[in-house]
């Protein structure tokens, strides 16, 4: 690694969906004896009261490598909620991450140095499991995508250029 031009991690966003199954997640990658390391552990012995990070896993007994760390920005609301989270969304990271680090890296023994954070929100009015499922499983992709090519001040002067301003689902500007 040159400390010079590597990163020391990577952050990466996405938003994938509409209504109340939509992702968005937010990703930081890196080494599990660097500063993302360090916000690994500190996030999964500190849970506060809604928010239990939780290792995100396959199937029991099974997590995915590298050790990925599941945080919810929304609060558990109810047990449909519940479900939602820990089920469909937790799914949808696990099979992301896993299609993601295989083609990052063909041998999966080469990703067990680093961690993974994701920061997921599910919306408490989310209904399907599957729409649920399907735009987290696509959302931890695109995000791990953005934070390995990163963007270039290049790059987010152009995309201001174009735009009329800052946008996002819940923006409402009457």
């Amino acid at each position: 690694m040159n400390v010079a031009t590597d990163p020391v991690y990577e952050v990466g966003e996405a938003f994938v969906g509409s209504g109340p199954n939509c992702a968005h997640i937010n990703t930081v990658f890196g080494h599990r004896l660097g500063p993302v390391g360090t916000a690994f552990a500190t996030a999964l012995a500190t849970p506060s009261v809604g928010h239990v990070p939780f290792l995100v896993v396959w199937k029991p007994d099974v997590p995915v490598a590298p050790a990925t760390l599941f945080i919810n920005k929304a609060a558990i609301a109810n047990d449909r909620h519940g479900e939602l989270t820990w089920g469909a969304a937790q799914a949808g990271i696990a099979h992301g991450v896993t299609e993601y680090m295989t083609h990052r890296f063909p041998d999966q023994a080469a990703s067990v140095p680093f961690v993974l954070l994701t920061a997921v929100w599910v919306d408490p009015n989310a209904q399907s499991d599957r729409a649920v499922y399907d735009n987290n499983r696509e959302a931890v992709r695109r995000s791990l995508e953005v934070g390995f090519r990163g963007i270039t001040p290049g790059e987010a002067r152009r995309e201001m250029a174009v735009d009329r301003g800052p946008w996002n689902p819940y923006l409402r500007l009457d």
